[in-house]
């Protein structure tokens, strides 16, 4: 996946914004104000994500393009190198696997927003 598709598919999902407030180079996109992906649009190109810790050791352990979560906590956040090797179905789950994480964390009351503001 490019930049630009990792960028449309995080923005259709529920109750997602985008902003930059690091820099003029990372795209952030959070639920509910609460990041779960960090697109840096820097050549190479990468994608930080949450993830679980065990399947994030699994993970790096797989796929020489996922690394510990480049100035993350390393243990739950991983770095996805998007230089066209991995498959883009791939990715989509890890991104997937990032915002469900974020929205289970969510109280009840602003998961139940978020669902009936995107049904």
């Amino acid at each position: 996946m490019n930049v630009e598709n990792v960028r449309e598919y995080c923005l259709k999902k529920n109750a997602v914004t985008e902003s930059f407030p690091f820099d003029e180079t990372t795209l952030v996109f959070k639920v509910a104000d609460k990041i779960f992906a960090l697109l840096s649009l820097d050549y190479p190109h990468s994608i930080n994500l949450k993830c679980d810790p065990q399947k994030a050791l699994e993970l790096r352990e797989y796929y020489d393009e996922i690394k510990p979560g480049y100035h993350m906590n390393k243990q739950h956040w991983n770095t996805v190198e998007l230089t066209g090797t991995l498959n883009d179905n791939l990715i989509k789950e890890l991104i997937d696997h990032s915002y469900d994480l974020v929205v289970d964390k969510l109280t009840k009351k602003v998961k139940e927003k978020i669902t009936s503001l995107y049904k």
